[in-house]
């Protein structure tokens, strides 16, 4: 029953409740959140963890008109249920429905949008600067956690603003963990700020005096000494200029309201740090923090996560398939390192990080730092099996370009959720891969159609003389239950025949290739006679292939799992037009000039067009034409 949440439609109604009766509102949205996330799958952890700094927030600052950024967007489903789309939620992630993130576009509550981590200090410093050269004195406030402080930009905007001196607040949303355990000098800085029970217990003495103005500078100097005594160091927050008031519980709401209402009377960049629990009042979720970040489908009495079981053998994850393999060729290869900025669990690097926990890292969030040391280490001689994102590797390019590719090191690119990825939506489909990486010289790009495939591409990578080589997969399971073969090097540039035809011809890159499969077979009974081309490489291009298809097909249909402006197809039609194979009808197939919003992988390829039917009905089209 919701004594006060079925009331809540916009920020202001919060300010007409007493702190007890917001204390119940906090209990009330934790509710409804297990409730629905348990039916509705999405980020549980870190929005259980951020419900009493949500309430705070918009209890003293007066959003939309302040502006609140949310960084890393998992945090912020009590935003989005304060702000006016509670009735809506049961459609988060869902096809049609509201984004998982903070969005521009879907409210005016949602200043900035948060798909990937590290970037709310720079935007909000950018609102603030704004706000003052508007001469509008609007608060604006950047709430960033979930391991996001490790990221570099993070630190670039804090020096920024801490030279500036805007008026802007940094909530710190401490939970020590993005994904899996926080990593790095930062994180154990940030823990022995908030573990230092002399420290806390001064500052929450001083505190209490901080409202009577006339001790206000008094303290502060005070302060600042006292710290360096105590933690042996000057503050790094200070050190860069913000004003730093920590560490206090993220879950004590009542403490939280007042300290954001003094700190909203202070001028200049400020800096509140709080401590706060992933999971916070869901015990399954606060015990397994890495499992319930995003755990799918659950039981909200127990706790039991509702995985649907199938009587067959089911494929594995292509992430499962690549931190098995990895392990396999480490065991062979001395040389191998791996490397991933901040998803060891996600990528399934942590397989190699418990056999081979020194021959592993996680760098945090921190992509461009990660493909750099890669290149460091390739320099000495050493393999790095650098794995990342693809929607994420996109914050890496400059790095790609200068360490390593000018400078032809071999360092394996793992680029994992190549394609659409589902429900979390534009901010992290990996569809822009192929085309962002196809340009550069000095790479070799290549996509495993199944985990046999990938599992050799792997192999062949780390064959001696092959410089920069980068393997795209997608999201999500496989097709081939039986992959752990004998490895076999892959030539290099060549094609794999899946069927000859002489009607059309079908080239397909990566796991979209089973997809055309599928489509061929349901045209058994169509008489159309199609040739079925997995070309394995998108750099280099099977040159005699193409030369084949060229003067042998006058239809062609390109598939990818990407975009097709500049990706694989392009490619493919580059080649025809350089080489006047003028005559070719050539139909592109794959994620089209736009950016494609949430829904499960299977609707979002129909909606593009490269799921079975949309290839199918291609065919059958181009054989009409």
């Amino acid at each position: 029953m919701q004594k006060y949440l079925s009331n809540i439609n916009s920020p202001s109604d919060l300010k007409s409740l007493k702190i007890d009766e917001l204390v119940e509102l906090c209990a009330e949205i934790r509710e409804f959140l297990i409730d629905k996330c348990s039916q509705n799958p999405g980020h549980v952890g870190s929005s259980l963890g951020a419900v009493e700094l949500t309430v705070a927030l918009h209890y003293v600052f007066d959003a939309p008109y302040d502006k609140l950024v949310w960084d890393v967007g998992h945090q912020s489903y009590a935003h989005k249920i304060i702000t006016g789309r509670r009735d809506k939620f049961s459609t988060n992630r869902k096809y049609g429905g509201i984004s998982g993130f903070p969005k521009m576009s879907e409210s005016e509550y949602d200043a900035f949008g948060g798909g990937h981590a590290s970037v709310s200090i720079s935007a909000a410093l950018g609102m603030a600067v704004a706000a003052k050269m508007n001469g509008e004195n609007r608060h604006v406030i950047a709430v960033i956690g979930d391991g996001s402080m490790t990221g570099g930009l993070a630190f670039e905007g804090l020096n920024n603003a801490g030279y500036i001196k805007p008026n802007m607040l940094v909530v710190l949303n401490d939970n020590n963990i993005a994904i899996d355990k926080s990593v790095g000098a930062i994180g154990r800085y940030l823990l022995k700020i908030s573990t230092s029970p002399s420290y806390n217990k001064l500052k929450t003495n001083i505190w209490n005096l901080l409202g009577q103005n006339y001790f206000r500078k008094i303290l502060q100097k005070l302060f600042h000494s006292v710290k360096l005594m105590i933690l042996h160091r000057h503050n790094m927050f200070e050190a860069l200029g913000f004003g730093y008031f920590g560490t206090f519980d993220g879950h004590d709401l009542p403490q939280l309201i007042k300290i954001l209402e003094k700190l909203k009377l202070l001028n200049g960049p400020k800096l509140l740090h709080v401590i706060t629990q992933k999971g916070k009042g869901f015990r399954p979720a606060e015990e397994n923090q890495t499992d319930w970040h995003a755990p799918g489908k659950f039981n909200k009495n127990t706790g039991e996560r509702i995985i649907v079981k199938s009587d067959k053998p089911q494929p594995l994850r292509y992430q499962d398939v690549f931190g098995k393999t990895i392990i396999e060729l480490a065991r062979q290869n001395s040389k191998i390192i791996g490397i991933t900025p901040a998803m060891p669990t996600g990528c399934s690097l942590n397989l190699m990080m418990d056999e081979m926990p020194n021959r592993c890292f996680d760098v945090g969030i921190a992509e461009g730092h990660a493909v750099t040391f890669s290149a460091g280490l390739a320099t000495m001689g050493l393999l790095p099996f650098c794995n990342i994102y693809s929607s994420f590797m996109q914050r890496a390019y400059d790095n790609i370009i200068h360490d390593v590719a000018i400078q032809k090191l071999n360092v394996v690119f793992c680029l994992d959720r190549g394609g659409l990825v589902g429900e979390d939506g534009s901010t992290h489909h990996g569809a822009y891969d192929l085309a962002y990486l196809r340009c550069i010289p000095n790479i070799i790009i290549a996509s495993p159609m199944n985990e046999v495939e990938l599992r050799n591409m792997m192999f062949t990578a780390q064959l001696p003389n092959k410089g920069c080589f980068a393997i795209r997969y997608p999201k999500g399971g496989g097709v081939i239950t039986d992959w752990q073969l004998p490895f076999l090097e892959i030539p290099m540039a060549k094609a794999r025949t899946i069927c000859t035809g002489k009607d059309i011809a079908i080239l397909s890159i990566g796991h979209a290739g089973n997809n055309v499969e599928q489509a061929i077979d349901m045209l058994n009974d169509k008489n159309i006679s199609i040739a079925h081309y997995d070309m394995r490489f998108v750099k280099p291009l099977d040159v005699d292939l193409l030369h084949f298809v060229g003067k042998n097909f006058k239809k062609v249909i390109t598939v990818e799992n990407g975009t097709i402006v500049g990706g694989f197809g392009s490619a493919v039609s580059e080649f025809f037009a350089h080489y006047n194979h003028s005559s070719i009808q050539h139909k592109f197939l794959g994620i089209p000039d736009r950016f494609i919003l949430h829904g499960s992988i299977a609707e979002l390829q129909a909606e593009c067009g490269f799921d079975t039917k949309g290839i199918a009905d291609a065919i059958i089209s181009m054989r009409q034409s």
